[in-house]
This record gives C-alpha cells, structure tokens and sequence, in this order.
C-alpha cells in the first residue's frame, strides 16, 4: 500500500514539474526582479516614483484579473484599475466572488491570481511584433534555449544585438515600445492577495490530480507519460517567459544606472 501511494505521489509531482515547473521558477525570478525594479525608484526618487510605470503596468496587470474572472464565471464585484495609496502601497484591485461547490470556478483562482503572468509577456510579444523592426526575428533568437547552455546565450546575444541595433536606437517607435515594456514587465507579479487567491484554487488542483493519478495507478495506465509527452506545445510559452525576463532585467539596469546617484538607504 505504501508502495502504491508513493507512485501516485512521484507521479503527481513529476506531473507538476513536466507542465508548470518551469512557469514557477520564471514566475519567481520575475517577481524578485520586480520588486528590485521598484526599489530603486522607492530609494532614490521615492514611493510616488513607481507612478512613472505604474500608470499602465497596474491597468494592464488589474485587467488581466478581470479577464479571466470573466472566463472562469467568477462575479465581479468592483474593478479598480489605477488608484494609488501611499499608506497601503495599493495601486488597484479587482474584487471578485465564485460559488465554492464549483469545481471549474475553485479551479479559476489559480489561474485569475496568476493571470498577468498570462496576459503580460503575451503584450509584450505584441509590442515587439508590431513596434520593433524585424521583431519576429528578434525574438526568434530565444528559442534555442532548448538546445544547450552554449547555444542559448549565443542566442540571447544576438537578441540583444538585433533589439539595440543603430536602426531600432533612431525609431522613436522603439523607445516606445521599450517604455511601454517596462510599464507592463514591472508590474506583472502577482501580490499578496493574488498569491493567496491562486492558492485556493492550486489546492483544488492538487486535490484532483492526486485522485486522477490513484484511478490512474489502479487501471495500470501511464498518465505521467502521456502528460509529459504532450507538454511540448509549452516550448513557445517558455520562449515568451525567458524574453519577459530579460525585458525586466534591461530595466532593471538601467533604474539602477540612473538612479544610483540619488539612491537613499
């Protein structure tokens, strides 16, 4: 018996790890740049200096709650797209209600919590199409990440290359676009209570997995093989992830760079 319930339990997590480790770890790495992001505009020019991104980050970021509380049937009951405040450090909140014996609605948490992570890097994938020169080819450059550590940074390097070329640095369409990117990219990760969210309805997820993968153990069929087999069209998703990444990390740079002279402790 305990045999059995250690293969559901290996099976379960080998599960997690094939579909949505990777969203997690990107997810994280995000967040924490994120939040050195508004650290150095909190330490140099203050907390109203996250207002410079926050005008269409936080729109972007409320919005994509919305969306999909939509999607998942979930009731919304007040939308505040854009109203900061300095003594809660609120920039806006979607306040959203479901029916708990809904199994499809319980499960919607997870993704309405994580929902910019969703929406986010898909503009930003947008932007570069429609406002950067050869933005196919630019990113196109990422998707070598699959291939060895070698080819990847050799990838990442021509990304590079191809974004600040002479030609994007004389289009003002492309300091558009870098702008905007760093409006969305800094506001993407989900706070405190869009954590709290997602984690109901991860909850229910896991609950659900664990019982499929012991109907599965006890019928003798391979759901871990066919799951895994079958999480290669996420391939194209993790490309977007690891472009939001260094999109964040470019800012990063450079409101370290800017600001360091007036830099606060």
């Amino acid at each position: 018996m305990l045999n059995f319930f250690l293969k559901v339990a290996e099976a379960t997590l080998t599960q997690i790890i094939s579909v949505l480790g990777i969203f997690f770890v990107l997810g994280f790495l995000l967040s924490k740049i994120q939040a050195a992001i508004l650290k150095n505009y909190s330490r140099s020019i203050g907390w109203r200096g996250l207002l410079w991104t926050a005008w269409l980050g936080t729109p972007v970021h409320e919005y994509s709650h919305a969306l999909f509380a939509v999607l998942f049937r979930h009731r919304i009951n007040e939308i505040v797209l854009f109203s900061p405040d300095p003594n809660t450090g609120e920039l806006g909140h979607v306040d959203h209600s479901y029916n708990q014996r809904s199994f499809y609605q319980s499960v919607g948490n997870f993704f309405i919590g994580l929902a910019p992570l969703i929406i986010g890097p898909l503009i930003l994938i947008i932007l570069l199409y429609i406002l950067v020169p050869q933005g196919r080819e630019v990113f196109a450059q990422l998707s070598s990440f699959q291939e060895s550590p070698l080819v990847f940074w050799e990838g990442i390097k021509k990304f590079l290359i191809l974004l600040f070329s002479p030609a994007n640095l004389r289009s003002y369409q492309f300091w558009i676009f870098l702008y905007v990117s760093f409006c969305i990219a800094s506001h993407l990760a989900p706070s405190q209570s869009d954590r709290r969210g997602a984690w109901q309805g991860w909850l229910v997820i896991i609950f659900w997995l664990i019982f499929i993968n012991i109907l599965a153990q006890l019928a003798n069929l391979n759901m871990t093989g066919y799951i895994v087999s079958s999480a290669h069209f996420l391939t194209g998703l993790v490309t977007i992830y690891i472009y939001t990444l260094i999109i964040s990390l470019i800012h990063w740079l450079i409101s370290y760079l800017i600001f360091r002279p007036w830099r606060r402790n």
